[in-house]
């Protein structure tokens, strides 16, 4: 009787995916129809606030058993494959395979776009505005160390835009040939990871060199070579590099995160939940920050973050940088920044994006 019950629900399963292939398909050649449309129309393909509509109107529907996660982690490969058929994607970021930046892009873009990946940030910010690819990942600030310097710099004078942010939960393993740290006898690394875990490299590996590469994954490569070499990177690393892992997670902190930002060149519409970036200088008068700061409280515009660097045109000048809650469209925005413009010696609106909802956060 179970052996009977057991052929059924095969049986079953077996016609449930026929139909969820028919589906797919369906949804498929769907979404080339909208292709075509878009292209007459000279409408963007890609449209992020579309996608995460989508992914939470799913999730919102979903009455189990079948995980969330495990659901999200589908449509947005359904979503990518689909795209895909439209226009091939291609995505730059900070490489080689492997980095944390390839995985926010993965995390970000689905499988079904073509990769580039670039050994500097500089270079993606270049990929992008000459048309090498319609989108790059750029590492720009970490929970514990704070903002990608590289990465603030080359935004003020770059003509694409941030069209969308990623946090990525990032752990940090210490990967070697043999998976014994007795073998080790130098450390590479990128400085941001090498920052990260500081504390435990101190405590740990004294006296150990540590070597600055141009990425984690750069990391990994080099210590494949060398069996007296680890890497600090992460666990992806170790199986596309195969390495071992001689410790993991010595990150400092263990609530360890990465913002990272998209960069397109067309602008993303409104979606009702938005952050838009900035840059500026002042005069180097008093009150004179405040009264550009205050604009925005005027208005009931809520600050997010504020990051000054030195503008690298003169000695001790500075620019501020300011993420806000809103998107340039909307009426409150478009009059804080007609005050920044008439107040500011210099300013610049990186972009208004999808704010990316944190674990936790409502839609």
């Amino acid at each position: 009787m179970g052996s009977d019950r057991l052929k059924d629900l095969r049986k079953e399963i077996d016609a449930l995916d026929r139909e969820l292939l028919r589906l797919l398909n369906l949804r498929a050649q769907k979404a080339l129809e909208i292709g075509h449309i878009k292209k007459e129309r000279g409408l963007p393909l890609y449209t992020p606030d579309r996608e995460r509509e989508v992914l939470e109107r799913i999730l919102s529907s979903n009455e189990g058993p079948f995980p969330a996660q495990a659901l999200k982690v589908i449509f947005r490969e359904v979503i990518s494959a689909c795209l895909s058929l439209q226009r091939p994607l291609r995505v730059a970021y900070l490489g080689p395979e492997g980095t944390y930046t390839h995985q926010a892009a993965l995390e970000y873009f689905g499988t079904s776009v073509e990769f580039i990946p670039v050994p500097f940030v500089e270079g993606i910010f270049q990929a992008v505005e000459r048309g090498q690819a319609h989108y790059g990942v750029v590492p720009f600030e970490n929970s514990t160390e704070g903002v990608v310097s590289a990465t603030l710099d080359l935004l003020f004078f770059s003509s694409s835009k941030i069209t969308g942010e990623i946090y990525l939960p990032v752990s940090h393993h210490l990967l070697c040939l043999s998976g014994r740290r007795r073998d080790i006898e130098k450390i590479y690394s990128h400085p941001q990871a090498t920052a990260q875990c500081k504390k435990w490299l101190s405590l740990n590996m004294p006296g150990v060199p540590v070597v600055d590469v141009s990425s984690t994954a750069e990391a990994a490569v080099r210590a494949a070579k060398d069996p007296h070499a680890a890497a600090i990177a992460s666990r992806a690393a170790s199986l596309l590099y195969g390495l071992k892992v001689a410790e993991e997670g010595i990150e400092d902190v263990k609530e360890n995160y990465t913002r990272f930002l998209v960069l397109g060149m067309e602008e993303v519409p409104p979606t009702g939940r938005d952050k838009t970036s900035v840059l500026f200088s002042v005069a180097h008068k008093a009150g004179a920050l405040c009264r550009v700061l205050s604009l925005f409280a005027q208005e009931g515009i809520n600050l997010t973050k504020i990051e000054s660097r030195p503008s690298r045109q003169r000695p001790w000048d500075y620019l501020f940088y300011v993420d806000f809650e809103g998107h340039a469209e909307e009426d409150k925005v478009k009059r804080a920044l007609k005050g920044l413009r008439e107040r500011a010696l210099t300013w610049k609106v990186l972009g208004s994006y999808p704010r990316f909802l944190k674990k936790g956060e409502d839609a």
